[in-house]
């Protein structure tokens, strides 16, 4: 081979690698059908299962725990404001708008007033429909003056019932105070020693018996609150007094079961013309 030529070669290759050269990207074009495809499966995968589900949002997970939240603060609302109007003397009925309005609630979204139409204003227990569709208070007693509330304490004493509770009264009378002031001679006070609670009752004068001074200080003396009626049984006992065996609930006796009778029952043989026996040894005699 011409050396010549061989120089011009190497050369060539020389200034080939000198110089820099630029790739250039494949249009579409210039790609091949098959080829296309198969980067349109790659980028179109499907998102896997941690990233499959709906990303859970800050604000909606907030709306969503406190809606139950902001619906029964609603409700509670509208309860305590319609307490509040029935203790005041207002007992006429209202609409759900009316409400709304009374108690600045205007706000409220057609859920929430769909669901206090038809679920919580209907079944709340201090809540009565009225039979235009309109909402009023519903007290424990339906007593409206001071009349009402001794006539109802004078049945509940003659019914043997015992007394009313004082929140109960409060709830459902209107102006209170003035009406258990008026009648402060005719009822009594007692508290409750469980929890406290005052309870009213009917102050029937005509059980009140007169009792001895002394007498009642030798009540007030004696701590029985920690006997039983055992241990006071016991105590009457050593002090010699027996009155009070016939008094209280008498335990019931067990009944004896009756043993069964082991001897056997002997037949009798039949008794015929006994009563004739003389007779009989007469005739044969003859």
């Amino acid at each position: 081979m011409d050396p010549a030529l061989l120089r011009e070669r190497e050369l060539f290759k020389k200034r080939a690698l000198a110089t820099p050269t630029v790739e250039k990207k494949k249009k579409d074009a210039d790609i091949i059908p098959s080829q296309k495809d198969e980067s349109s499966k790659k980028k179109s995968k499907p998102p896997s299962s941690s990233s499959a589900g709906p990303k859970l949002d800050v604000v909606n997970y907030k709306t969503m725990s406190h809606s139950s939240q902001y619906k029964f603060g609603v409700l509670a609302k509208i309860v305590k404001h319609m307490r509040s109007r029935h203790q005041e003397g207002d007992d006429h009925p209202l609409t759900l708008d009316e409400i709304l309005d009374e108690t600045n609630q205007l706000d409220v979204g057609s859920k929430v007033k769909q669901w206090l139409l038809t679920e919580a204003l209907v079944n709340n227990p201090k809540i009565e429909v009225s039979p235009e569709g309109k909402f009023i208070f519903k007290a424990s007693y339906k007593i409206k003056d001071k009349k009402s509330l001794l006539r109802l304490l004078k049945q509940h004493d003659l019914k043997g019932l015992g007394g009313i509770l004082l929140e109960d009264v409060q709830e459902s009378l209107p102006h209170c105070d003035k009406a258990l002031k008026a009648l402060q001679n005719e009822i009594i006070y007692i508290s409750r020693p469980i929890d406290k609670k005052k309870i009213v009752f009917y102050n029937d004068k005509t059980a009140a018996l007169p009792v001895d001074d002394e007498f009642q200080k030798l009540w007030r003396s004696v701590a029985v609150e920690s006997m039983d009626d055992q241990k006071i049984e016991e105590y009457l006992e050593k002090q010699g007094i027996r009155s009070m065996q016939d008094h209280g609930p008498k335990k019931p006796m067990p009944h004896k079961r009756k043993k069964p009778n082991q001897r056997k029952k002997q037949l009798k043989k039949p008794r015929d013309n006994e009563h004739l026996a003389d007779v009989l040894e007469t005739y044969d005699d003859k």
